[in-house]
């Protein structure tokens, strides 16, 4: 059918524990959760798919492809293309086909089918992007163990790990987890017996028929028990959905807990890999993959900053300080549109008398004065500070408040960016992925892309730089 040419995989620096929870609540009901990963709050799931598709195209050794999908069950908008969007960060071409899945935490899944379908109809290449970040209300078990995390995956005729069966199944399970129009938050009847049975019956169903005898298993994880209870149902043992389980570290990742699980099955080198997705409603998704040699893996999973549960409401924006008193710096859409190529791709230009580079590239050189066009220049995303200070409360512009309040103080740095033919050029940049007195002149440091702020409803995205791996 197809196969799986890279892997990426990433989730997000911060955790908290199920005793951060239990400390705030008195309880946990997360049962099997340990921890989880939590968004910080210039992430979300695009720029978490970003994350993962960029290390996959990497572990590839691809640039482009020609049928792009993206799923999520938590997309930063209801109602805008967003492969418009994460086509641009990743500079692929502008006719290349797309796909947005989304309303079912099997929406991964059935981007990777959707994928094989696209391929067998003439696509050369193809890449799924599954990112996610559920969230409940505060006192339920939903809430407890809402993880984030995203996986993303680069499909082609031919592989190291081809997809060599597919099943699925549906049966009318109304109820056991839904999430209602205009609604932010996932809730649920919380009827036990009756939500493990729409589980059991519809993962079982999906895999019966399959010829299948794995040594690992990525199985739909709503919490660290819900997927071993379904283990004879599968036909099998509970240490092949334990050896390479995703849920206890890092929570329940909606439509990208079985696509995160398969990378980690893949990246540790399984060679018969049972994926098994389900969606509330209820419908599941079986997969079955077989590695013939070593898949090229890029997996950013670990985190190590640990959130208390005030910390934790506060990234998320439950507590904050509220809008600011003043408008912010108004920047048009249609003017933020015309820059995208250097928020997004950090396109440069280079002055044809000089040879200097230019960020943006318009105006006169800033080297030379000359007037003539520049030609084309890429930046390489990687630099050293120049320049750097630190933004506290009441010190951010009023349109940066929000994230201010969220966040916490930010680093502002002045930052020479590299350009991938030579020179470099200094430009202003927002800090992220660290404290902000983790910056400090002379550091080397990389660009990545973060929310940066909303304005007339729309997320405006581009780089920040963070320190370089």
């Amino acid at each position: 059918m197809s196969a799986i040419v890279g892997v990426g995989a990433y989730a997000p620096r911060f955790r908290i524990s199920a005793e951060a929870f239990e400390e705030a609540w008195g309880r946990f009901d997360a049962a099997g959760v340990n921890g989880k990963a939590v968004p910080a709050a210039d992430e979300d799931p695009l720029t978490m798919g970003y994350e993962a598709a960029t290390r996959a195209l990497e572990a590839a050794g691809v640039e482009g492809v020609d049928w792009l999908a993206f799923a999520s069950t938590t997309p930063p908008m209801a109602e805008e293309d967003l492969t418009a969007r994460l086509g641009a960060m990743l500079d692929l071409p502008e006719d290349v086909g797309r796909h947005v899945l989304t309303g079912s935490t099997r929406a991964g899944t059935r981007g990777i089918v959707a994928a094989a379908d696209a391929l067998a109809g003439g696509a050369s290449r193809a890449l799924v992007v599954v990112a996610d970040a559920p969230r409940g209300e505060p006192d339920g078990e939903i809430d407890h163990a809402a993880g984030a995390g995203a996986a993303a995956f680069v499909l082609e005729a031919d592989g190291p790990a081809r997809i060599v069966d597919v099943a699925e199944h549906a049966s009318p399970y109304p109820g056991s987890r839904f999430r209602g129009t205009g609604e932010a938050t996932t809730d649920g009847l919380g009827v036990t017996r009756y939500d493990r049975r729409a589980f059991r019956e519809t993962v079982g169903a999906a895999v019966d028929g399959l010829s299948v005898d794995p040594d690992a298993v990525a199985i739909q994880a709503p919490n660290g028990k819900l997927p071993y209870r379904a283990a004879g149902d599968l036909g099998v043992d509970a240490e092949t959905i334990a050896s390479v389980a995703t849920v206890h570290e890092l929570g329940d990742l909606g439509a990208a807990s079985v696509p995160v699980t398969l990378a980690r099955a893949l990246a540790d080198g399984h060679g018969s890999i049972l994926a098994v997705a389900y969606g509330s409603g209820a419908g599941a998704d079986a997969l079955v993959v077989e590695a013939d040699g070593p898949v090229s893996t890029a997996l950013a999973l670990d985190g190590d900053d640990p959130l208390g549960y005030a910390e934790y409401l506060r990234q998320r924006g439950v507590v904050t300080a509220g809008p600011p008193s003043g408008g912010g710096a108004y920047v048009s859409v249609p003017t933020w549109q015309r820059s995208i190529p250097q928020r997004y791709r950090l396109e440069a230009g280079r002055c044809p008398d000089c040879g200097a580079l230019a960020f943006p590239p318009e105006g006169a050189c800033p080297a030379c004065g000359s007037r003539e066009p520049f030609g084309a220049a890429t930046l390489t995303g990687e630099g050293t500070i120049e320049a750097v200070t630190t933004i506290s409360q009441g010190g951010a512009p009023p349109e940066f408040a929000d994230l201010q309040s969220r966040a916490g103080d930010y680093a502002a740095a002045i930052v020479s960016l590299e350009g991938e033919d030579g020179g470099a050029v200094s430009a202003p940049a927002m800090g992220t992925d660290a404290e902000a007195d983790a910056f400090a002149v002379g550091d080397r440091v990389e660009a990545t892309i973060r929310r940066i702020y909303t304005q007339e409803g729309v997320t405006r995205y581009g780089f920040k730089i963070r320190p370089a791996e």
